[in-house]
């Protein structure tokens, strides 16, 4: 659903193809195939390119954010010759600060009280994570809420969430991010406190001729906060 503005906006002119990643919304755990597989950003974007194929989509543009984000340049990085432009927005990659990392995914680590939250999920969990990536808050409503806690609620997520919490190595294969060949766009928002707008920079540094625009108001999401705003760039970029 994060996507939905930008889906809308981008059909009328391009093929739009936006799906929940394993372990997200209503798409479930890595199954099939993928069973058993470590929840990395190496696997999901050999997943990612494996739905393209089965979609038989030979090129493509991409864009992700967060963990998306992540796959999204791997993808480009893995498969440089498919991948015609990449969009990253508030990407995740590189180390982060500890103070940044949020106090659910904090808990999800912990070997005992990880497994706890397989069971117990209260509301008030998912409004401080909705606090944390919003920049302006008080565009957060009960509807917004239901809506992420009834889609972690989806069977097997809260396991998944705990496996990729333990998993987790937030500079793991960084390294390959200097593959990336395609035309990049990188959106940020100022007001992120997950993963710190000085992160874009870094990711310029790293791909050359990535362009970057931050947005000084809004937060970790972007491209849910404020869609029209965000497209716009995006809109601009493709042409």
């Amino acid at each position: 659903h994060t996507w939905e503005g930008w889906a809308k906006a981008l059909r009328g002119q391009h093929r739009v193809i936006s799906l929940d990643l394993p372990a997200f919304g209503l798409t479930g755990p890595f199954a099939g195939p993928y069973a058993g597989r470590d929840y990395t950003g190496a696997n999901y974007a050999r997943f990612v390119l494996d739905v393209l194929d089965k979609l038989a989509v030979p090129r493509f543009a991409i864009a992700g954010n967060s963990l998306g984000g992540e796959v999204a340049w791997r993808v480009a990085a893995a498969a440089p010759q498919r991948v015609s432009q990449l969009v990253l927005i508030d990407s995740a990659g590189y180390p982060i600060a500890d103070a940044s990392i949020p106090l659910g995914w904090r808990i999800a680590q912990l070997p005992v009280l990880g497994h706890v939250t397989e069971h117990l999920l209260p509301r008030a969990v998912i409004v401080q994570g909705l606090v944390a990536v919003y920049g302006d808050p008080t565009k957060i409503n009960d509807a917004l809420v239901d809506r992420y806690f009834e889609l972690t609620l989806r069977s097997g997520n809260r396991a998944a969430l705990v496996q990729r919490a333990q998993q987790w190595s937030p500079s793991e294969g960084v390294a390959a991010v200097t593959g990336v060949t395609a035309p990049t766009l990188i959106l940020w928002g100022e007001r992120d406190p997950l993963i710190l707008p000085a992160t874009a920079q870094r990711f310029a540094k790293d791909i050359p001729g990535a362009q970057v625009q931050v947005f000084d108001d809004l937060g970790h999401v972007p491209q849910e906060e404020d869609p029209a705003r965000t497209v716009a760039a995006v809109k601009a970029f493709l042409r």
